[in-house]
């Protein structure tokens, strides 16, 4: 068990030790495993679930046996966390009172658990040599899989994997170098990604591609492994391998390079490193890029350093084909001001005029309302709201709560008062939404990239994004598709032209198709503009002819002068 060797842990960081218990849990079956060990963690490291349980684990790589003071210290985290069996890892025992402290816990019904070293061998030995627990891909993967396993065997040099979030690219990229390693058993793999919590999401994600023999290591401004020349499969942030680069140091040489999020492989930094490693060049390592957003704001053209997509699949064709949940797209037009269109001078506008006057902003009990009612439409509804501020995601938690149909709760990177969100109180939210105790999630600015959630079947839009791409990656959190799940409701309130613009769009390209038969393809997916609680087709045309070009609105920007004068509106249509 190579990534529970004595000599790896006991020479690695700490952070690497708790790493290889995380993978040890995953490997035994336990769901929703998180490391939470960090600067405010309330005496915890790593928290899962089995047996209808949650597990709190506190992490030692001392060099000396763990006394009472840590068994308090987890007991305190035991019940900080809501957890039910603390474990205390500890690669050099435990001292005799320790273990008599164990025994009189266990006696009041506290099933304290000691893992040592020998702990730890054991269970890596009962683990399976090989990896039996891998999904079969699908058709569109297994087809992107075998065209990049192929190029790398077959001489060439670099791969591009363009996919929608929820499609699997990282499976696909994953899959592809344990087939490449397969065939090419000595290669060496470095795994770059431009955050510290993506590179190990990465790791993490590798994992079940990996048999327990081969071991991963993490290079980051928080660790260094010791190892590093000799380790096959690095995962590694940008930041850390350019300035090493910069500092002179010699770099292992790789055969497979993998580019996590690579539209940001355009910039200064990522172009540089790629041209000192070699990468997707002739004699250096094999470039494989993956992204879900292959746009960049710089009009940076990923396809110069990875060459033509092996895959490329956008969000509308998945839905299209089925490989993504079903969509019911709901964009509610109750907060348009009809009576300020009613008196509109002519002339063309922005869409900050037209933001600035044309929709009434104070309308949270409606979006409640609203979402309470889609609620109701979902077997084992979970949601995220996407929430403009802080304090307004606060402000839905509250309304939300009151109502008293679900367990809101808020999260987000920063305080109102620019204190950050404590370590503590950010994973456990996140854990108690993966198992269930938290039902929606109001947030500002997590889950774009980098943070691994479990899957929902509702999202709801009040905060406006011009970033086609983190709009998508917002999206895509609804739309993986999982057991029992029928369909993703979207609520979209935002308040912005460019966003009916963008629905209009989305409608189009999701319409069913007419076969040249009489018969008509069925597309389980719909878009609708909405008010007070039905259907607005009214809306909908009026919208539609005034946004005449809604692609070309749908990227304007603010002070752009886009908009034509509206047509006149429909005879009371502001009365009904």
């Amino acid at each position: 068990m190579m990534f529970l060797s004595e000599l790896s842990l006991r020479n690695g960081t700490w952070q690497a030790l708790e790493r290889a218990v995380c993978r040890l849990l995953i490997c035994e079956g336990f769901a929703n495993v998180r490391i939470v060990g960090q600067t405010g963690d309330h005496g915890a490291d790593i928290i899962g679930s089995k047996y209808g349980k949650r597990w709190l684990f506190q992490v030692k790589h001392w060099k000396i046996k763990v006394g009472v003071s840590i068994v308090d210290e987890t007991m305190g985290a035991m019940y900080n966390y809501d957890a039910q069996v603390p474990v205390i890892v500890s690669l050099n025992g435990f001292t005799d009172e320790v273990r008599e402290h164990q025994t009189t816990l266990q006696s009041r019904g506290i099933m304290l658990q000691l893992w040592d070293y020998r702990e730890l061998k054991e269970r890596g030995d009962r683990l399976s040599k090989e990896n039996n627990a891998l999904m079969e891909p699908f058709p569109y993967q297994e087809e992107a899989i075998k065209s990049t396993v192929s190029a790398c065997l077959n001489g060439e040099n670099r791969a591009l994997i363009v996919m929608a979030t929820g499609l699997g690219k990282t499976f696909v990229a994953a899959e592809s170098m344990r087939r490449i390693i397969v065939n090419k058993p000595n290669s060496k793999v470095l795994v770059l990604a431009h955050t510290n919590p993506l590179v190990y999401q990465l790791e993490r994600a590798f994992w079940p591609f990996l048999s327990p023999s081969q071991e991963t290591v993490v290079w980051n401004g928080l660790e260094k492994p010791m190892n590093l020349c000799n380790s096959k499969l690095v995962f590694a942030c940008i930041d850390t391998v350019s300035e090493s680069i910069k500092q002179g140091s010699e770099l292992p040489e790789y055969d497979v390079l993998i580019v996590d999020e690579c539209h940001h492989a355009g910039s200064k930094t990522y172009r540089e490193v790629l041209d000192h490693l070699g990468a997707g060049k002739p004699n250096g390592p094999f470039l494989i890029g993956m992204t879900a957003t292959p746009w960049r704001p710089d009009e940076f053209d990923i396809k110069d350093l990875f060459g033509a997509p092996r895959v490329q699949i956008d969000l509308v064709e998945g839905m299209k084909k089925g490989y993504l949940s079903n969509v019911d797209y709901r964009i509610h037009t109750d907060n348009i001001n009809w009576d300020f269109l009613k008196e509109m001078g002519g002339g063309r506008l922005s869409p900050r005029q037209i933001n600035r006057t044309l929709f009434i902003e104070e309308w949270d009990d409606a979006v409640v309302t609203e979402l309470k009612e889609a609620w109701g439409e979902q077997k084992n509804p979970r949601a995220i709201v996407f929430c403009g501020t802080i304090d307004h995601a606060i402000t839905m938690r509250n309304k939300i709560n009151s109502l008293r149909f679900c367990n809101a709760a808020a999260i987000y990177s920063q305080s109102n008062v620019g204190l950050p969100m404590s370590n503590f109180d950010r994973n456990l939210i996140l854990s108690d939404f993966a198992d269930g105790k938290i039902n929606i999630v109001c947030t500002v600015d997590i889950f774009n990239e980098g943070i691994d959630v479990p899957d929902v079947n509702i999202i709801v839009f009040q905060r406006v994004t011009h970033s086609r791409r983190i709009f998508i990656q917002q999206l895509g959190r609804g739309l993986r598709i999982s057991q029992g799940k029928d369909k993703v409701i979207v609520l979209d309130f935002v308040s912005d032209i460019r966003r009916f613009a963008a629905g209009l769009s989305l409608k189009d390209q999701l319409s069913p198709v007419r076969a040249p038969s009489p018969v008509r393809v069925s597309i389980n997916n719909k878009v609708t503009f909405r008010r007070a609680k039905s259907e607005d087709p009214l809306a909908e045309s009026f919208l539609r002819e005034w946004l005449e070009d809604v692609l070309e609105i749908e990227d304007a920007g603010d002070d752009s002068s886009e908009l034509k004068y509206p047509p006149p509106i429909p005879e009371g249509y502001n009365e009904r």
